[in-house]
């Protein structure tokens, strides 16, 4: 699904991505991990569009992306979320459904004066699917909840589910658990299985808590200072003697093996 060749960022002399290759293989869910600065969001954000790189290539199922705007990824199927969600407070949480899908009759001012009859069967098709994708995700509930009252699990939820609006193809998630309680990171991991699983939808996901990602990812790949350090299965990461250096550091790594 997307192959990522030789990628560099850098801000001035700090190279926050420098020289990463990787892939993403379609249908899967991977884990991207590694300690903080390691240049996890920095990739992602260059992947994604938010970034220009500095130099490397990104291609999705074979057609070279790099570079393109965030605008005309989405419209390929690559949606990513946010550590901190990024919601329109003052709306329900359907309301914020319904405002995803691009190309909606309604934002054009001829069809607001000319074609109310399309827009009110759009808006219907639209309410129609936001309720489902509420019904998936266990928040039906909330769904006339203002966004801005909502948990930050709740949050997380609500962005997975912008991306059941459109005809997803790859979601990067970025740190889908940051302050989201126990109980709500188990149905939003729920949710991310459910999806790939009956919906086809490949996942890439930054998380710090291998719990997890153990229970989720497969493979997971590990970035350390800007590079690609190692790659395999949760079990086998979790052994591997170079990173556990790169998150705990050598005196601490030998402070582990003696205690």
């Amino acid at each position: 699904m997307i192959v990522v060749e030789n990628m560099h960022k850098h801000f001035g002399g700090f190279h926050a991505v420098d020289g990463a290759s990787l892939e993403i293989k379609s249908g899967s869910i991977t884990g991207l991990i590694g300690p903080n600065g390691a240049g996890k969001t920095t990739l992602f954000n260059v992947i994604a569009g938010r970034l220009p790189p500095t130099s490397g290539r990104v291609t999705m199922a074979g057609e070279d992306i790099t570079g393109l705007p965030p605008h005309e990824l989405f419209h390929k199927g690559l949606l990513r979320t946010f550590q901190i969600a990024h919601e329109f407070s003052s709306m329900t949480v359907r309301e914020n459904l319904m405002m995803v899908p691009a190309h909606q009759s309604g934002e054009t001012l001829w069809n607001a004066w000319f074609g109310r009859g399309k827009i009110a069967r759009e808006e219907q098709e639209l309410l129609k699917k936001a309720d489902e994708v509420l019904d998936f995700l266990t928040i039906s509930h909330l769904k006339d909840e203002k966004a801005g009252n909502l948990s930050g699990g709740q949050k997380k939820l609500l962005e997975l589910g912008r991306t059941m609006m459109v005809d997803a193809r790859i979601v990067f998630l970025d740190e889908v658990g940051a302050g989201v309680n126990r109980t709500l990171l188990n149905t939003i991991g729920d949710a991310i299985v459910r999806l790939n699983k009956e919906r086809g939808y490949t996942f890439c996901v930054i998380e710090h808590d291998m719990d997890f990602i153990g229970r989720l990812c497969d493979p997971v790949i590990v970035m350390a200072e800007g590079k690609v350090l190692a790659q395999g299965s949760a079990a086998d990461i979790m052994k591997n003697e170079a990173v556990i250096e790169a998150y705990l550091g050598r005196g601490l790594k030998n402070k582990v093996k003696s205690a």
